[in-house]
């Protein structure tokens, strides 16, 4: 979410990008606005600062600069390690809170994939190898293709998805954008085929050492074929011939009283459950104008008790 083509989609998609950067640091910075109290700053996850770095003090000073220039009311910002958000606190003379709500998942589940296959297949739950071949002797199909037909037929599943999780989704030009913009060596998008029909997609990412599942969506008419489980097998071994060191399921919570998430995380962890999660600190609010922030937080409450 640092690199410039997830920038150049943001503003694609009419988000104000900005970007600070120096000699040990690279932000790009992502304008958010809200009825009554307006704008904040969103600083994704990623390398954003060397945490030895001497110059750190001068980054955030400038930053918050940057803030008040564009009467942005607070900044978030996501570090990547509590290291990192100790560096944060220590470097900032104002205010941190943390923030009502996470913008990424805190929790994140990454296989190794340097493993070779048997070995890959060997720690998954017998359940979950038992899926990808029921999947296979169905003769489910995987095509990889970023092709208009394919891309509106994940939109159409998209729908599908949202209305059975009760889920407000993306709109269709937020992923039609991305395909636009992301280079598709970059992004994929993998569907599984059954009967002639594509029953299941993943939008996939592949970025330096690792490939992370980004979005995906089904038709639950067609779940006692297992497509899913094959698409993230097929997706785990083209990471794997990418040279990738990593796969990421995304985003997963351990402990949850959502029925969703419980079910995903489930699912995703059935394909290593040796695998250890991943966890950050989450989301951190620099308060630049302490009015602003109360205002926010009070109508967050409201809203909150409201549903």
């Amino acid at each position: 979410m640092q690199s410039d083509w997830w920038r150049n989609f943001q503003l694609a998609v009419g988000r104000k990008s900005l970007n600070i950067k120096g000699e040990n640091f690279w932000n790009n910075i992502f304008e958010h606005k809200l009825p009554i109290v307006g704008k904040y700053f969103y600083i994704p996850r990623g390398n954003i600062f060397k945490i030895k770095d001497k110059n750190v003090k001068n980054y955030f000073d400038n930053l918050i600069s940057l803030a008040r220039d564009n009467s942005a009311g607070w900044i978030r910002v996501e570090p990547a390690s509590q290291e990192m958000l100790e560096l944060i606190r220590e470097s900032v003379d104002l205010p941190i809170a943390k923030a009502p709500h996470e913008m990424q998942p805190r929790e994140l589940f990454i296989i190794d994939c340097s493993k070779n296959e048997a070995e890959l297949l060997a720690t998954m739950k017998p359940k979950t190898r038992y899926n990808i071949k029921l999947a296979e002797k169905k003769n489910v199909k995987i095509i990889v293709s970023n092709e208009k037909e394919y891309v509106d037929r994940f939109c159409d599943l998209v729908e599908i998805t949202s209305k059975r999780a009760s889920i407000t989704p993306h709109p269709r030009n937020y992923y039609q954008k991305m395909f636009e913009i992301i280079p598709s060596e970059n992004m994929k998008l993998y569907c599984a085929e059954f009967e002639g029909e594509i029953i299941a997609a993943n939008i996939v990412i592949f970025f330096d050492n690792t490939v992370t599942y980004l979005h995906g969506a089904s038709d639950d008419r067609f779940r006692n074929v297992m497509a899913p489980y094959l698409l993230q097998w097929r997706q785990i071994q083209d990471a794997k011939k990418a040279g990738a060191v990593g796969y990421d399921f995304g985003g997963v919570k351990t402990v949850t009283e959502d029925n969703n998430w419980a079910g995903i995380t489930r699912f995703k962890q059935s394909f290593s459950p040796i695998t250890r999660i991943s966890e950050f600190p989450g989301n951190y609010d620099i308060i630049l104008s302490p009015v602003k922030y109360r205002t926010y937080r009070i109508i967050r409450r409201i809203k909150s008790l409201l549903r």
